[in-house]
């Protein structure tokens, strides 16, 4: 999937910002959560994911999906990460 099928996706799930994010080498960041949906793909490098204990590496045109309110730790690849992500405000309920 390259990029604009990727941006014409996420408008049609009705993720309202999209946005570019790039880590640098050594970019790690403590279990957190977000108040939305996110959706995301990996566009150089790769980015390793810890939800409930598990470990998974996105590399090179992977996407990743992560519910509001999922806790996570994550951290950038040897080459560092950059991707597309979509973000999609939750209801309160």
């Amino acid at each position: 999937m390259n990029t604009q099928e990727f941006e014409a996706a996420l408008q049609a799930d009705q993720y309202g910002e999209i946005t570019r994010v790039e880590r640098h080498v050594g970019y790690q960041l403590a279990e957190h959560q977000h108040p939305f949906d996110a959706c995301a793909l990996i566009t150089t490098g790769e980015i390793t994911l810890v939800v409930g204990g598990v470990a998974t590496t996105y590399a090179v045109g992977e996407i990743f999906r992560l519910p509001a309110g999922t806790p996570h730790l994550e951290r950038a690849g040897p080459s560092g990460v950059s991707y597309l992500v979509g973000r999609r405000e939750v209801a309160a309920p």
